[in-house]
């Protein structure tokens, strides 16, 4: 399980190699930090690209190196973290509440919140949708299979009455790269998507997509742990749940010099950087906070729970003993 693999499969450019291994880390072993190309994981673009230019934000707070891993969506990154291959990330509720429902609460530890908001569900221009009733029949994206926009949009479908699987149903939800889907709206293959920022003010701007729904409340993004990481470097961990919380602050203090800093990420990591535009409308609609909303994780739950993907459930209080009492 090497970078190439991820930056391959993304499309991305490779930033660097690091092989699985589960040996016992020392003192001084670099931290294996995970993200998405999101707006929604501002926090983690922007410590990546100040690694990149000799700065790290990370690095100075913790002493010891940091090696950094790009993710489409958060099963994939729960999977690097079960093959020790990852240590902390930047990730979404439903990938997390799957991966500690299915290891039974043994693995996974909630550090900090990081972001709320940041997606909508966005419509192809030209196919007729205008209520969910009338999404029956659509051919609609999501990032990947069990991740949190996956797990709400088959919830949602679900609650509406619509018998959905994972490869067909009512509606058909296909798991989509989302630096994809503006093509496959403009060529019709897809009629709609549940996407992520900045991707959904990308469908809306330049493939002339309707927003149909806004999601603005959700924890979307959080920080999270290895439960071994959090076990044999514990002090570490805390050194960077509170390099977290400062990032998040300046981030918010320094808007202009964050945004320079996002942008020249995304171009690393996508070779093109985002219009202003479609980084002004993204950017508003991402919420940045410390903070985790258990009423929201507990919402998660209930959703993933009627999408057919979680059955027993161990209770939240495990996962979140990391987070400050």
């Amino acid at each position: 399980m090497k970078r190439r693999y991820f930056t391959t499969l993304l499309g991305l450019a490779p930033f660097s190699l690091v092989s699985c291994s589960k040996e016992k880390p020392s003192a001084t072993s670099p931290v294996r930090f995970g993200h998405f190309p999101n707006i929604t994981h501002i926090q983690g673009l922007v410590a990546h690209q100040l690694t990149r230019q000799g700065k790290g934000w990370y690095e100075s707070r913790l002493g010891v190196p940091v090696e950094w891993f790009v993710y489409n969506a958060g099963p994939s990154a729960t999977e690097a973290i079960f093959g020790g291959a990852l240590d902390v990330t930047y990730i979404g509720p439903s990938p997390v509440l799957n991966a500690y429902a299915k290891s039974k609460g043994t693995e996974i530890r909630v550090l900090a919140g990081a972001a709320n908001g940041g997606s909508s569900i966005l419509v192809r221009k030209g196919a007729v949708i205008s209520t969910i009733a009338d999404f029956k029949g659509k051919k609609i994206a999501s990032p990947q299979l069990g991740n949190t926009q996956d797990v709400q949009l088959r919830a949602l479908l679900a609650e509406n009455g619509f018998a959905i699987t994972q490869t067909g149903g009512d509606a058909t939800i296909i798991p989509t790269q989302n630096a994809d889907l503006i093509s496959l709206f403009q060529s019709g293959d897809l009629d709609a998507a549940w996407a992520p920022e900045p991707f959904a003010s990308v469908l809306e701007l330049e493939a002339g997509a309707t927003n149909f729904l806004e999601d603005k409340d959700t924890n979307v993004t959080m920080l999270v742990s290895s439960a071994v990481f959090l076990k044999e470097r514990a002090g570490l961990a805390a050194k960077i749940t509170a390099a977290h919380r400062e990032l998040t602050d300046w981030i918010k203090a320094n808007p202009a010099e964050a945004r320079q800093l996002v942008v020249a990420e995304l171009k690393a990591l996508t070779t093109k950087a985002p219009k202003a535009e479609v980084l002004d409308k993204a950017l508003a609609r991402v919420v940045l906070t410390n903070d985790i909303s258990r009423p929201s994780l507990e919402k998660m739950v209930a959703g993933a729970k009627t999408a057919g993907f979680l059955k027993d459930f161990p209770g939240l209080d495990q996962l979140l003993t990391a987070l400050p009492k």
